[in-house]
Protein backbone atom coordinates (compact mmCIF):
# COMPACT_ATOMS: atom_id res chain seq x y z
CA UNK A 1 0.00 0.00 0.00
CA UNK A 2 1.64 3.45 -0.93
CA UNK A 3 2.28 5.55 1.92
CA UNK A 4 -0.81 7.22 2.64
CA UNK A 5 -0.28 8.25 6.02
CA UNK A 6 2.98 10.54 5.09
CA UNK A 7 1.02 12.02 2.11
CA UNK A 8 -1.98 13.18 3.78
CA UNK A 9 0.62 14.87 6.80
CA UNK A 10 2.49 16.81 3.68
CA UNK A 11 -0.72 17.74 2.13
CA UNK A 12 -2.12 19.16 5.72
CA UNK A 13 1.33 21.14 6.16
CA UNK A 14 0.90 22.76 2.91
CA UNK A 15 -2.50 23.72 4.32
CA UNK A 16 -4.36 22.78 1.11
CA UNK A 17 -8.13 22.76 1.93
CA UNK A 18 -11.15 20.92 0.66
CA UNK A 19 -13.76 21.93 -1.56
CA UNK A 20 -16.89 20.52 -2.98
CA UNK A 21 -17.37 19.07 -6.79
CA UNK A 22 -20.19 17.12 -8.35
CA UNK A 23 -19.91 13.62 -9.88
CA UNK A 24 -22.32 11.69 -12.43
CA UNK A 25 -25.21 9.79 -10.58
CA UNK A 26 -24.26 5.87 -10.57
CA UNK A 27 -26.72 3.54 -12.65
CA UNK A 28 -26.50 0.33 -14.00
CA UNK A 29 -28.62 -2.68 -14.83
CA UNK A 30 -31.33 -2.24 -12.66
CA UNK A 31 -32.09 -5.77 -10.14
CA UNK A 32 -32.86 -6.37 -6.25
CA UNK A 33 -30.85 -9.45 -6.66
CA UNK A 34 -26.60 -9.70 -7.53
CA UNK A 35 -26.14 -11.08 -11.12
CA UNK A 36 -22.83 -11.69 -10.68
CA UNK A 37 -22.35 -10.57 -14.37
CA UNK A 38 -19.19 -8.48 -15.22
CA UNK A 39 -19.59 -5.04 -14.52
CA UNK A 40 -21.07 -1.88 -17.11
CA UNK A 41 -20.10 1.59 -17.67
CA UNK A 42 -22.52 3.71 -15.50
CA UNK A 43 -25.14 5.17 -16.89
CA UNK A 44 -26.53 8.59 -15.95
CA UNK A 45 -30.25 7.77 -15.60
CA UNK A 46 -30.71 9.80 -11.87
CA UNK A 47 -31.34 6.06 -10.36
CA UNK A 48 -28.70 7.29 -7.26
CA UNK A 49 -27.90 10.57 -6.31
CA UNK A 50 -24.51 12.02 -4.66
CA UNK A 51 -23.00 14.01 -2.47
CA UNK A 52 -19.30 14.66 -2.70
CA UNK A 53 -16.51 16.81 -0.71
CA UNK A 54 -13.34 16.49 -2.37
CA UNK A 55 -10.45 18.00 -3.61
CA UNK A 56 -9.69 21.04 -5.57
CA UNK A 57 -7.99 20.46 -8.60
CA UNK A 58 -5.40 21.95 -7.20
CA UNK A 59 -5.01 19.63 -4.23
CA UNK A 60 -6.11 16.29 -6.21
CA UNK A 61 -2.32 14.96 -6.20
CA UNK A 62 0.41 15.22 -3.35
CA UNK A 63 3.68 16.09 -3.89
CA UNK A 64 4.91 12.96 -5.14
CA UNK A 65 2.13 12.48 -8.10
CA UNK A 66 -0.11 10.83 -5.67
CA UNK A 67 -3.59 11.04 -5.30
CA UNK A 68 -5.71 12.06 -1.65
CA UNK A 69 -7.29 8.86 -0.62
CA UNK A 70 -10.90 8.52 -1.96
CA UNK A 71 -13.58 7.21 0.24
CA UNK A 72 -17.38 6.83 -0.94
CA UNK A 73 -20.10 5.57 1.19
CA UNK A 74 -22.54 3.91 -0.66
CA UNK A 75 -26.08 4.74 1.08
CA UNK A 76 -28.98 2.31 0.74
CA UNK A 77 -31.31 4.70 1.83
CA UNK A 78 -30.91 8.24 2.19
CA UNK A 79 -29.44 10.85 4.22
CA UNK A 80 -31.76 13.22 6.72
CA UNK A 81 -33.24 9.91 9.09
CA UNK A 82 -31.63 11.70 12.02
CA UNK A 83 -30.01 7.87 13.21
CA UNK A 84 -28.21 5.90 11.40
CA UNK A 85 -27.68 6.88 7.76
CA UNK A 86 -26.75 10.36 9.04
CA UNK A 87 -24.46 8.89 11.67
CA UNK A 88 -22.44 6.97 9.19
CA UNK A 89 -22.19 10.68 7.16
CA UNK A 90 -20.89 11.96 10.04
CA UNK A 91 -18.19 9.37 10.58
CA UNK A 92 -17.06 10.53 6.78
CA UNK A 93 -17.31 14.28 7.34
CA UNK A 94 -14.99 13.82 10.62
CA UNK A 95 -12.89 11.56 8.52
CA UNK A 96 -12.87 14.54 5.34
CA UNK A 97 -11.94 17.00 8.24
CA UNK A 98 -9.41 15.21 10.24
CA UNK A 99 -7.77 12.59 7.88
CA UNK A 100 -7.85 14.85 4.68
CA UNK A 101 -9.62 12.05 2.81
CA UNK A 102 -11.66 13.33 -0.14
CA UNK A 103 -15.03 11.91 0.88
CA UNK A 104 -18.29 10.68 -1.79
CA UNK A 105 -21.74 9.94 -0.50
CA UNK A 106 -23.71 8.10 -2.95
CA UNK A 107 -27.83 7.97 -2.06
CA UNK A 108 -28.81 5.02 -4.17
CA UNK A 109 -32.63 5.36 -1.92
CA UNK A 110 -35.03 2.78 -0.37
CA UNK A 111 -36.18 1.18 -3.71
CA UNK A 112 -33.83 -2.43 -3.32
CA UNK A 113 -33.22 -2.66 -6.75
CA UNK A 114 -31.11 0.42 -7.10
CA UNK A 115 -28.70 -0.51 -4.46
CA UNK A 116 -26.76 -3.28 -6.66
CA UNK A 117 -26.11 -0.66 -9.29
CA UNK A 118 -25.32 2.10 -7.04
CA UNK A 119 -22.41 0.00 -5.81
CA UNK A 120 -21.78 -1.44 -8.35
CA UNK A 121 -21.10 1.69 -10.27
CA UNK A 122 -19.00 2.89 -7.37
CA UNK A 123 -16.64 0.13 -7.89
CA UNK A 124 -16.39 -0.27 -11.68
CA UNK A 125 -15.57 3.59 -11.79
CA UNK A 126 -12.05 2.35 -10.36
CA UNK A 127 -12.04 6.01 -8.42
CA UNK A 128 -11.79 5.14 -4.85
CA UNK A 129 -9.60 3.25 -2.79
CA UNK A 130 -12.29 2.39 -0.02
CA UNK A 131 -15.72 2.03 -0.68
CA UNK A 132 -17.94 1.90 2.03
CA UNK A 133 -21.60 0.40 2.71
CA UNK A 134 -23.78 -1.34 5.41
CA UNK A 135 -26.73 -3.47 6.98
CA UNK A 136 -27.65 -6.74 7.01
CA UNK A 137 -29.59 -6.51 3.49
CA UNK A 138 -26.44 -5.09 1.23
CA UNK A 139 -25.04 -8.96 2.45
CA UNK A 140 -25.45 -10.91 -0.91
CA UNK A 141 -25.36 -8.14 -2.90
CA UNK A 142 -21.96 -6.66 -1.37
CA UNK A 143 -20.75 -10.38 -1.71
CA UNK A 144 -21.31 -10.11 -5.61
CA UNK A 145 -20.03 -7.11 -6.08
CA UNK A 146 -16.64 -8.08 -3.84
CA UNK A 147 -15.83 -11.21 -5.91
CA UNK A 148 -15.99 -9.26 -9.43
CA UNK A 149 -13.69 -6.36 -8.26
CA UNK A 150 -11.58 -8.26 -5.80
CA UNK A 151 -9.20 -5.57 -5.96
CA UNK A 152 -11.04 -2.63 -4.92
CA UNK A 153 -11.66 -2.69 -0.59
CA UNK A 154 -14.55 -2.20 1.29
CA UNK A 155 -15.96 -2.04 4.48
CA UNK A 156 -19.14 -3.60 5.38
CA UNK A 157 -20.87 -2.04 8.52
CA UNK A 158 -23.69 -3.64 10.62
CA UNK A 159 -23.72 -6.74 8.98
CA UNK A 160 -20.66 -9.45 8.16
CA UNK A 161 -19.40 -11.09 5.54
CA UNK A 162 -16.01 -13.36 7.25
CA UNK A 163 -13.33 -14.63 5.59
CA UNK A 164 -13.41 -12.31 2.27
CA UNK A 165 -10.23 -10.93 1.58
CA UNK A 166 -11.18 -7.39 0.37
CA UNK A 167 -13.98 -7.13 2.88
CA UNK A 168 -13.55 -5.60 6.60
CA UNK A 169 -16.81 -5.96 8.47
CA UNK A 170 -17.74 -4.39 11.64
CA UNK A 171 -20.98 -4.66 13.65
CA UNK A 172 -22.04 -3.48 16.66
CA UNK A 173 -23.20 -5.27 19.66
CA UNK A 174 -27.01 -3.82 19.52
CA UNK A 175 -28.34 -6.22 21.93
CA UNK A 176 -25.84 -4.64 24.80
CA UNK A 177 -27.26 -1.04 23.87
CA UNK A 178 -30.52 -1.98 23.94
CA UNK A 179 -30.41 -4.42 27.17
CA UNK A 180 -29.55 -0.55 28.70
CA UNK A 181 -32.49 1.27 26.92
CA UNK A 182 -34.64 -1.25 28.40
CA UNK A 183 -33.60 -0.83 31.36
CA UNK A 184 -34.16 2.82 31.62
CA UNK A 185 -37.71 2.31 29.63
CA UNK A 186 -38.32 -0.21 32.56
CA UNK A 187 -37.24 2.50 34.96
CA UNK A 188 -38.99 5.07 33.70
CA UNK A 189 -42.60 3.32 33.60
CA UNK A 190 -41.92 2.13 37.22
CA UNK A 191 -41.37 5.26 37.83
CA UNK A 192 -42.84 8.01 40.37
CA UNK A 193 -40.50 11.22 39.46
CA UNK A 194 -41.47 11.68 36.01
CA UNK A 195 -44.43 13.13 35.62
CA UNK A 196 -45.66 11.66 32.52
CA UNK A 197 -45.34 7.72 33.21
CA UNK A 198 -48.40 6.12 33.94
CA UNK A 199 -49.22 3.48 36.88
CA UNK A 200 -49.39 0.74 33.82
CA UNK A 201 -45.75 -1.40 34.11
CA UNK A 202 -46.08 -1.57 29.92
CA UNK A 203 -43.26 -0.30 27.67
CA UNK A 204 -43.51 -0.24 23.59
CA UNK A 205 -41.32 -0.82 21.08
CA UNK A 206 -41.23 -0.14 16.96
CA UNK A 207 -38.85 -1.80 15.09
CA UNK A 208 -38.51 -1.04 10.94
CA UNK A 209 -38.26 -4.27 9.76
CA UNK A 210 -38.46 -7.82 10.98
CA UNK A 211 -34.86 -8.81 10.64
CA UNK A 212 -32.66 -10.49 12.69
CA UNK A 213 -30.46 -7.68 13.84
CA UNK A 214 -33.79 -5.65 14.68
CA UNK A 215 -34.63 -8.55 16.86
CA UNK A 216 -31.57 -8.31 18.53
CA UNK A 217 -32.64 -4.61 19.27
CA UNK A 218 -36.11 -6.56 21.28
CA UNK A 219 -33.72 -9.61 22.45
CA UNK A 220 -32.08 -7.32 24.94
CA UNK A 221 -34.94 -4.42 25.26
CA UNK A 222 -36.82 -7.20 26.16
CA UNK A 223 -33.99 -8.61 29.00
CA UNK A 224 -33.50 -5.02 30.32
CA UNK A 225 -36.84 -4.20 31.08
CA UNK A 226 -37.54 -7.27 32.70
CA UNK A 227 -33.94 -7.10 34.81
CA UNK A 228 -35.84 -4.01 36.31
CA UNK A 229 -38.49 -5.54 37.14
CA UNK A 230 -40.32 -9.20 35.47
CA UNK A 231 -43.80 -8.00 35.83
CA UNK A 232 -43.18 -5.71 32.79
CA UNK A 233 -44.96 -6.08 29.71
CA UNK A 234 -43.32 -5.31 26.36
CA UNK A 235 -45.42 -4.07 23.41
CA UNK A 236 -44.01 -4.47 20.37
CA UNK A 237 -44.36 -4.17 16.24
CA UNK A 238 -42.60 -3.78 13.46
CA UNK A 239 -43.45 -1.11 10.27
CA UNK A 240 -42.25 -3.08 7.53
CA UNK A 241 -40.54 -0.03 6.55
CA UNK A 242 -37.44 2.57 7.52
CA UNK A 243 -39.07 5.35 5.68
CA UNK A 244 -42.54 5.39 6.93
CA UNK A 245 -42.91 8.40 9.35
CA UNK A 246 -46.84 7.85 9.39
CA UNK A 247 -46.64 4.11 10.19
CA UNK A 248 -44.25 5.00 12.62
CA UNK A 249 -46.90 7.40 14.05
CA UNK A 250 -50.00 4.82 13.67
CA UNK A 251 -47.79 2.05 15.99
CA UNK A 252 -46.75 4.16 18.71
CA UNK A 253 -50.29 6.05 19.28
CA UNK A 254 -52.10 2.25 19.25
CA UNK A 255 -48.85 0.88 22.15
CA UNK A 256 -49.07 4.33 24.34
CA UNK A 257 -53.01 4.02 24.23
CA UNK A 258 -52.84 0.28 25.24
CA UNK A 259 -50.77 1.71 28.23
CA UNK A 260 -47.20 1.94 27.19
CA UNK A 261 -45.69 5.33 28.61
CA UNK A 262 -42.20 5.10 27.02
CA UNK A 263 -41.58 3.52 23.36
CA UNK A 264 -38.00 2.85 21.99
CA UNK A 265 -37.92 3.36 17.93
CA UNK A 266 -35.74 1.12 16.20
CA UNK A 267 -37.14 2.52 12.83
CA UNK A 268 -34.34 4.82 10.58
CA UNK A 269 -37.08 7.62 9.47
CA UNK A 270 -40.11 6.02 10.34
CA UNK A 271 -38.93 6.41 13.86
CA UNK A 272 -40.12 10.15 13.48
CA UNK A 273 -43.32 9.70 13.61
CA UNK A 274 -42.45 7.38 16.87
CA UNK A 275 -41.61 10.59 18.81
CA UNK A 276 -44.30 12.15 17.48
CA UNK A 277 -46.77 10.11 19.12
CA UNK A 278 -44.76 10.22 21.98
CA UNK A 279 -44.80 14.48 21.84
CA UNK A 280 -48.58 14.18 21.13
CA UNK A 281 -49.34 12.14 23.75
CA UNK A 282 -47.57 13.36 26.63
CA UNK A 283 -45.55 10.10 26.86
CA UNK A 284 -42.10 9.07 26.35
CA UNK A 285 -39.74 7.80 23.75
CA UNK A 286 -36.15 6.41 23.35
CA UNK A 287 -34.22 7.00 20.06
CA UNK A 288 -31.71 5.13 18.47
CA UNK A 289 -28.46 4.95 16.27
CA UNK A 290 -27.51 8.96 16.89
CA UNK A 291 -28.26 11.36 19.52
CA UNK A 292 -32.02 12.26 19.22
CA UNK A 293 -32.66 13.39 22.71
CA UNK A 294 -32.43 17.19 21.02
CA UNK A 295 -35.21 16.40 18.43
CA UNK A 296 -37.82 16.10 21.25
CA UNK A 297 -35.95 17.31 24.71
CA UNK A 298 -38.50 16.17 27.48
CA UNK A 299 -39.92 13.42 25.48
CA UNK A 300 -36.61 11.39 23.63
CA UNK A 301 -35.18 10.67 27.37
CA UNK A 302 -32.39 9.02 26.12
CA UNK A 303 -30.97 7.36 22.88
CA UNK A 304 -29.27 4.08 22.25
CA UNK A 305 -26.00 4.97 20.65
CA UNK A 306 -24.84 2.78 18.03
CA UNK A 307 -21.77 4.66 17.01
CA UNK A 308 -21.46 4.07 13.15
CA UNK A 309 -19.79 7.36 12.63
CA UNK A 310 -17.37 6.52 15.50
CA UNK A 311 -16.55 3.09 13.64
CA UNK A 312 -16.40 4.30 10.12
CA UNK A 313 -13.48 6.78 11.19
CA UNK A 314 -11.43 4.88 12.96
CA UNK A 315 -12.01 1.82 9.90
CA UNK A 316 -10.72 4.48 7.55
CA UNK A 317 -7.92 5.59 10.16
CA UNK A 318 -6.65 2.01 10.10
CA UNK A 319 -7.03 2.01 6.29
CA UNK A 320 -4.74 4.80 6.06
CA UNK A 321 -2.29 2.84 8.27
CA UNK A 322 -2.47 -0.24 6.28
CA UNK A 323 -3.81 -1.77 9.57
CA UNK A 324 -7.55 -2.46 9.05
CA UNK A 325 -8.12 -6.32 9.03
CA UNK A 326 -9.48 -7.33 6.03
CA UNK A 327 -11.23 -10.72 6.14
CA UNK A 328 -12.20 -10.64 9.77
CA UNK A 329 -15.45 -8.92 11.18
CA UNK A 330 -15.11 -6.68 14.86
CA UNK A 331 -17.96 -6.37 16.97
CA UNK A 332 -18.05 -3.25 19.05
CA UNK A 333 -19.62 -3.70 22.07
CA UNK A 334 -20.30 -1.15 25.56
CA UNK A 335 -16.73 -2.04 26.66
CA UNK A 336 -15.23 -0.65 23.19
CA UNK A 337 -17.73 2.12 23.00
CA UNK A 338 -19.79 0.63 20.19
CA UNK A 339 -22.76 1.31 21.64
CA UNK A 340 -24.27 3.04 24.55
CA UNK A 341 -26.88 5.20 26.08
CA UNK A 342 -26.88 9.27 25.20
CA UNK A 343 -26.30 10.99 28.13
CA UNK A 344 -26.35 14.43 27.14
CA UNK A 345 -27.11 17.63 28.97
CA UNK A 346 -30.59 16.86 28.10
CA UNK A 347 -30.31 13.27 29.57
CA UNK A 348 -29.14 15.13 32.85
CA UNK A 349 -31.79 17.61 32.94
CA UNK A 350 -35.17 15.81 32.26
CA UNK A 351 -34.05 12.47 34.01
CA UNK A 352 -34.14 12.04 37.09
CA UNK A 353 -30.92 11.01 39.22
CA UNK A 354 -32.01 8.45 40.95
CA UNK A 355 -32.72 6.72 37.07
CA UNK A 356 -29.47 8.09 36.08
CA UNK A 357 -27.62 7.00 38.88
CA UNK A 358 -28.89 3.29 38.29
CA UNK A 359 -28.26 3.55 34.97
CA UNK A 360 -24.91 3.80 35.54
CA UNK A 361 -24.75 0.81 37.54
CA UNK A 362 -26.41 -1.64 35.02
CA UNK A 363 -24.10 0.01 32.40
CA UNK A 364 -20.91 -1.13 34.56
CA UNK A 365 -22.62 -4.98 35.52
CA UNK A 366 -23.16 -5.20 31.20
CA UNK A 367 -19.72 -3.89 31.07
CA UNK A 368 -17.96 -5.96 33.43
CA UNK A 369 -19.41 -9.80 32.00
CA UNK A 370 -21.53 -9.74 35.09
CA UNK A 371 -24.90 -9.59 32.80
CA UNK A 372 -24.22 -11.56 30.11
CA UNK A 373 -26.84 -10.01 27.43
CA UNK A 374 -28.78 -12.33 25.31
CA UNK A 375 -28.62 -12.11 21.31
CA UNK A 376 -30.87 -13.21 18.53
CA UNK A 377 -28.19 -13.63 16.32
CA UNK A 378 -26.81 -16.77 17.36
Amino acid sequence: MRPIRRLLKVIAVLGLTLTACGVDAPTGEVGAAPTGAAPSAPADDGSASETTAASSDDTAAGPDGEETVSVALVVNGELGDESFFDSANRGMERARDELGVDIRVIETGYEPASWEPGLRSAAASGEHDLIITGTFPMTDILGAVAADFPDQRFVFYDAGLPGVDNIYSVTYAQNEGSFLAGAFAGLATTSDELANSNPETVIGFVGGLDLPVINDFLVGYEQGAQFVDPAIEVLSAFAGDFADPARGLELATTQINQGADIVYQVAGGTGLGIIEAATNLDRYAIGVDSNQNPLAPGVVLTSMLKNVDNSLFRAIELFLDDQLPFGEVEVLGIAEGGVGLATDELYEEHVPESIRTRMAEIEQMVESGEITVETALE
